[in-house]
């Protein structure tokens, strides 16, 4: 598969295309999905649950749970509209939530940042090595951590 081109989303396009995706899948784009997606979407670091939830008690002026940002939060990564950072325990807003790729994110220690690549070849040998090792990996998930090039 190796890369292609496709359309990254940002802003209003990101969340229509995120409410495109959700509801093609049979669900509702509801107002506190809509919240929680846009609060995800506003963040420029990975961020936790406690964090959206935060975020989104503030923009509503009521208490909203992290276990309810933690439900949301799972059906938008199963509609592969964010994506979790494993090691972090948090998330971000996926940018082309209508192509699917194995997830590769390149991690910060310094200042928190994860960019998110896609590069197909490199997740197929993980799949094959796995596959060799009676191991089924239909979406492995790389993480690699460093320092980024502005803290480098």
């Amino acid at each position: 598969m190796g890369r292609h081109d496709h359309q990254l989303h940002q802003g209003e396009s990101l969340k229509d295309a995120a409410r495109e995706r959700l509801t093609k899948q049979g669900e509702q784009w509801t107002d506190m999905r809509a919240a929680v997606f846009d609060a995800l979407a506003g963040f420029d670091k990975p961020a936790s649950a406690y964090d959206i939830a935060e975020q989104v008690s503030a923009a509503q002026g009521r208490r909203v749970a992290a276990n309810s940002v933690y439900r949301i939060l799972d059906l938008f990564v199963g509609a592969n509209l964010a994506r979790r950072v494993e090691s972090a325990n948090a998330y971000v807003a996926n940018q082309h939530p209508g192509c699917l790729h194995d997830c590769i994110f390149l991690i910060c220690d310094e200042c928190g940042q994860a960019v998110h690549i896609d590069d197909d070849s490199l997740t197929s040998g993980v799949r094959a090595a796995a596959a060799d090792a009676g191991f089924s990996a239909p979406r492995p998930v790389i993480e690699v951590r460093g320092k980024c090039g502005d803290c480098g």
